[in-house]
């Protein structure tokens, strides 16, 4: 990750108070990374985020009067210059809303008893631009979801196999291995290539299948059989 000289600022957004003043704290305590605001629901988290316009936003995913997932849709569709790296807290490994906050843009997804030190790890991973998916609870989550979900995916098939084309030989083996879950380093030791290559490539697919960042790449890789 490229050197800042700003702390990366965080909101965190929980309808438990103490699981909000936990991850401040936790968060406010790592080197470079500051706890700027928080929310008890998705409504006010959508207010928040907005006017603060955090670098990343830790979302709960059931909460009242709006829930993580609808705040999720709106903070990144709102037409911010610059919107927030979104991760989802959840308090199971294999929860149906995380695949859907994957297709419309977040991060990725986090326990919400994750010790501090994998906290600290979301946050600069997420700006970074690596997706927050670990590899096994990945390929569950996907593919299920996905069988449940194939009939509603056929009317893109299309378009996705014109997008996919698009690809050249090693764009499609550096989405494959995304899919797996690897990170860049990983990807550029298996493919004995340089980590800027692979952020080339990486940046290229995102831009030829009009994705957003890798989590999608992930889910759009398991839609449309690329993996």
């Amino acid at each position: 990750m490229e050197s800042r000289t700003s702390p990366i600022t965080v909101v965190v957004v929980d309808d438990q108070a103490m699981v909000r003043q936990g991850f401040a704290a936790l968060l406010n305590a790592q080197e470079g990374i500051t706890v700027v605001g928080d929310a008890a629901d998705g409504a006010q988290a959508v207010q928040l985020v907005t006017r603060l316009l955090p670098d990343v936003v830790f979302m709960d995913v059931r909460m009242p009067i709006m829930d993580g997932l609808e705040a999720a849709r709106r903070i990144l569709h709102y037409g911010l210059d610059k919107a927030p790296r979104i991760i989802m807290l959840t308090t199971f490994d294999l929860d149906d809303y995380v695949y859907e906050a994957l297709r419309i843009g977040c991060s990725g997804f986090l326990l919400k008893d994750a010790p501090a030190e994998e906290l600290a790890r979301a946050v600069r991973l997420s700006v970074s631009g690596e997706a927050l998916l670990a590899p096994t609870v990945t390929k569950r989550l996907i593919k299920d979801a996905v069988s449940r979900n194939s009939r509603t995916h056929s009317r893109t098939e299309r378009a996705a196999a014109r997008a996919l084309s698009a690809l050249t030989p090693r764009e499609r083996e550096v989405m494959e291995q995304i899919a797996t879950g690897r990170s860049n380093a990983e990807i550029a030791a298996e493919l004995f290539i340089s980590e800027e290559t692979v952020k080339s490539h990486v940046r290229k697919i995102l831009q030829k299948l009009s994705l957003r960042d890798r989590a999608q790449v992930v889910v759009f890789a398991y839609e449309h059989g690329v993996v």
